[in-house]
């Protein structure tokens, strides 16, 4: 269907909706089980997770389609705009939005490092970059055996500076594809805390999207949107995964983690899990497709949501996992 969309689209943004459509489809039929199991409101005061009084708040509107959301050491969060190819920035402080990155090598999945350099996803060669903060790039990988990415997605930093990354295919209008070049298939890939040396660590799954890992290094949640399933994987101090066990039964486009081990996956929404894989919560946000989610603000207690054209915010009780 993506190819037959290449040859037909009208104009670049319209072929770009479309293929996001399907992509939000997939993620929407996950999760339809997961939102028919959810009881009462979700903003109810007795939720566990979510503040008491707390009411899901349009904080932006007008993009083209929001993505990648990563949060900085001041609560700042910093999410792609992947039509307009550029990264925005919301302020903690003000709220205010400002363009941050333009262009951005469509970079849709971003993560910041501890030396505060912004890593992301850029799908327009299908690389991935180190941005620093006075907006100097840094290509890191751009290929694996030869071959050129898909076009990497989705990306987590473990504490030792290794990074994590899915590589889906989406045929995106910016970018020429060969398949001679390509890869044979949609993995997911380690890259070294030296940064030299890229490892395929994933061979099993249809079309890994979202990732996170736990704080300790430990624990990585990966979920397969093609598959409609996530994972969960044990971490090894090499970057191979091990113990690969079902997580829960839909694939998840965006994935984040709380101080309290809950997982959130977003798709339809934002469904939550606790470290078990039990439903504990539901969010239902007002757009066809939820992207991303991360938790910013001053003290990491908003749940920052990617969705559509908009950027949502939700107070919480739990806190950001640092």
């Amino acid at each position: 269907m993506a190819r037959l969309l290449i040859a037909h689209a009208a104009d670049d943004f319209q072929f770009w909706h479309n293929l996001q459509l399907i992509k939000a489809f997939r993620c929407t039929c996950a999760l339809v089980a997961v939102l028919f199991l959810t009881t009462g409101s979700v903003f109810a005061a007795d939720s566990s997770i979510i503040a008491p009084g707390a009411t899901l708040e349009k904080l932006g509107e007008g993009y083209a389609f929001t993505e990648g959301p990563a949060v900085d050491r001041d609560g700042n969060v910093f999410f792609s705009d992947i039509p307009n190819n550029r990264i925005v920035k919301w302020s903690a402080a003000d709220g205010k939005f400002s363009d941050w990155l333009k262009p951005s090598g469509y970079a849709n999945g971003t993560y910041f490092d501890r030396s505060g350099n912004l890593l992301a996803a850029s799908e327009q060669k299908g690389e991935l970059w180190s941005i620093a903060p006075d907006k100097k790039v840094t290509v890191l990988a751009t290929n694996f055996g030869g071959k050129l990415f898909n076009g990497p997605n989705d990306l987590w930093i473990r504490p030792d500076g290794g990074v994590y990354f899915t590589d889906p295919l989406y045929f995106q209008p910016f970018r020429n594809y060969d398949s001679k070049k390509m890869m044979d298939g949609q993995h997911v890939y380690f890259l070294s805390p030296d940064r030299k040396t890229v490892t395929r660590v994933t061979t099993d799954l249809a079309q890994p999207n979202g990732i996170i890992g736990t704080p300790d290094g430990k624990v990585l949640y990966v979920g397969d949107l093609g598959g409609g399933v996530s994972w969960a994987y044990d971490i090894q101090p090499d970057g191979k995964l091990t113990n690969k066990r079902l997580f829960y039964i839909t694939g998840s486009d965006g994935i984040t983690i709380d101080d309290e081990g809950n997982i959130y996956i977003t798709g339809s929404g934002v469904a939550v899990f606790d470290k078990m894989g039990k439903q504990i919560e539901y969010i239902a946000v007002p757009r066809e497709v939820t992207t991303n989610v991360t938790f910013g603000g001053k003290d990491r207690d908003l749940l920052f949501i990617t969705a559509g054209g908009s950027a949502y915010g939700l107070k919480m009780r739990v806190k950001g996992a640092r």
